[in-house]
């Protein structure tokens, strides 16, 4: 049998074709036994058509309408449909295939390449090494992938394997998805564990734990409501980690907050801070505010524009607060700098202690060297060089060398080892005593 014509708005009965098949607007064709129609050649088709069975052809070329395989369809080659849209209800396998409007395939799709200019549905498991989709993509199985590309929305209730997913807009995952880059323009979420080695969202960002092995970057919002491991998170706006999370470096325009404890190398956060957890790392450098639950433990330098507060003990290699600064106990290998307060149970330990114009210290101070800026108010000093501005005020100090500046109080005793230098103005409740040894500090 040589290439055979449907005309329009007939039904015709085939087996198998031996040439191509050629279809007009309306045409049906059904089986003959088999629940199947091979064409070793071409379906060529416009308009609306219809095959109430599986199809295996060469290739398929069509234009207009909706082509509907009412089964499996099998292509040895290539499919394309100009202006038109294909429905298949079995499994799709090809080579390549290319839609300018919509494809809805009810189970599997398996090809090279896959291209659609509107929407693509499919029920089942997919398998491709390129997908590009012009509008909305949504499957209810898995991908397996080398490239995804979505203009507009992706719905994916499977796993997804992926080396390189792009979406325009929205991206929504059910199941694991494992990638090496995902860029989203919209939102992407993300319910099961993700292993990937980059993200990139310019909205919200949703995902539920696991793996990001290099940069997470997102214009907005990102939220992660299970444990995370990261190498890098760069938000502008504000960043929710849930359970025991850990990464390198974060960065955030806004607001930074854990339901649990993090470990990192560098935080820096332009607005609020707040760790349910120990916070333990390098470096922290916040704009305004730091809350962390339990124990704040750095090697480097805490930076902090406003408050910064710890429920128990904060350690670090310094520290500079310009308003308050308070926890259990405080420990800093070098410096402590504080603008506006420091206050402890147990006391603040450094190499240096100093605290600012009309500041207060309560606590007992432990340093090598302390100076108390003018009008300052502190407890108990231990020092080897303590320096007292203009009318600032403490109560009890022990020191190797003292220097109080003019209107200077000490309302409790002073003992030193080595020299006081006291300006006339400043006032001492006690009479001061020279000592070979002074008392050991509490911390």
């Amino acid at each position: 049998m040589g290439s055979i014509y449907v005309q329009s708005g007939s039904v015709e009965v085939l087996d198998r074709v031996e040439g191509d098949l050629n279809l007009a607007n309306g045409a049906t064709v059904r089986p003959k036994d088999s629940g199947k129609v091979e064409v070793t050649g071409v379906v060529q088709y416009e308009g609306d058509c219809i095959f109430e069975c599986s199809l295996f052809a060469n290739s398929v070329r069509g234009r207009n309408g909706i082509l509907t395989v009412q089964g499996d369809l099998a292509v040895e080659k290539v499919i394309k449909i100009y202006e038109g849209s294909l429905r298949v209800e079995g499994n799709l396998q090809t080579v390549d295939i290319e839609v300018d409007r919509s494809v809805l395939i009810e189970k599997s799709l398996s090809a090279e390449v896959v291209e659609v200019g509107g929407k693509l549905t499919v029920g089942g498991n997919i398998k491709a090494n390129e997908i590009e989709v012009g509008g909305t993509f949504e499957t209810k199985g898995d991908i397996a992938s080398q490239k995804l590309e979505v203009g507009g929305t992706a719905k994916v209730e499977g796993s997804i394997t992926v080396s390189n997913i792009e979406v325009g807009g929205t991206f929504y995952g059910k199941g694991a998805v494992k990638a090496e880059k995902i860029d989203v323009g919209g939102t992407y979420t993300c319910e099961s564990d993700m292993d990937v080695e980059e993200l990139c969202v310019g909205g919200t960002a949703k995902v539920a734990g696991g793996k990001i092995r290099g940069r997470v970057k997102v214009g907005g919002s990102f939220d992660s409501s299970k444990p995370l491991i990261f190498e890098t998170i760069d938000v502008g706006g504000k960043v929710d980690l849930r359970g025991e999370s850990e990464g390198k470096k974060i960065s955030v325009g806004g607001t930074l907050r854990t339901e649990g404890s993090l470990k990192f190398e560098d935080v820096d956060v332009g607005g609020i801070v707040e760790i349910r957890g120990d916070a333990v790392g390098e470096t922290i450098d916040v704009g305004g505010k730091l809350s962390v639950e339990k124990t704040i433990r750095l090697s480097g330098k805490l930076a902090v524009g406003g408050v910064a507060e710890a429920g128990n003990e904060i350690f670090a290699g310094s520290i500079g607060v310009g308003g308050l600064l308070k926890a259990q106990k405080i420990v800093a290998a070098y410096f402590v700098d504080v603008g506006g307060k420091i206050e402890t149970v147990y006391g603040t330990k450094a190499t240096k202690v100093e605290i600012g114009r009309k500041g207060k210290i309560v606590g007992v101070v432990v340093a090598k060297e302390v100076m108390i800026e003018e009008k300052a108010e502190v407890e108990d000093i231990y020092a080897q060089y303590l320096t007292m501005e203009e009318e600032a005020t403490a109560k009890n100090v022990y020191a190797k060398n003292v220097r109080l500046e003019r209107g200077c109080k000490i309302t409790g005793e002073l003992r030193y080892t080595n020299e006081l230098r006291k300006d006339p103005t400043a006032t001492l409740f006690k009479e001061p005593v020279k000592t070979t040894e002074l008392p050991s500090p509490p911390i």
